[in-house]
């Protein structure tokens, strides 16, 4: 089954750090971009981060520039997302995904595949 499989997801207070891992299942990620998605309860999907095959190219979101940051391990068929300085209106469940699309600027969801279940971040006091 071909997937990915998030996690690192947690509570935090605001001012905190998580660290999300999204680790592909069933498929190599060595040729693909892969981004990162957030979606708050009542709002639409939206982008916060991807990265190119090689890891040298990485966009991201206006609200999340500055605090979090993206990279890859592809020995380990592994993104990561480092996330600091969190705030309340981080809070949203975080899904990973795949393109083919190269990473030059902040792919919009529809162009990706192979969604994973996400994972929770929660940040509140």
């Amino acid at each position: 089954q071909l997937h990915f499989v998030e996690s690192g997801g947690g509570s935090v207070q605001p001012g905190g750090s998580l660290r999300l891992s999204c680790a592909a299942s069933g498929f190599t990620l060595d040729y693909l971009t892969v981004g990162w998605f957030r979606q708050a309860p009542g709002k639409e999907r939206e982008g916060v981060s991807c990265i190119s095959r090689s890891g040298g190219r990485t966009n991201y979101a206006d609200s999340v520039k500055g605090r979090f940051t993206i990279s890859r391990d592809n020995a380990k068929n592994t993104v990561y997302l480092q996330m600091n300085s969190l705030k309340p209106e981080d809070t949203a469940v975080y899904y990973c995904a795949r393109t083919p699309i190269d990473c030059s600027y902040l792919v919009p969801a529809y162009d990706y595949a192979r969604w994973g279940q996400g994972t929770q971040v929660t940040v509140s006091s």
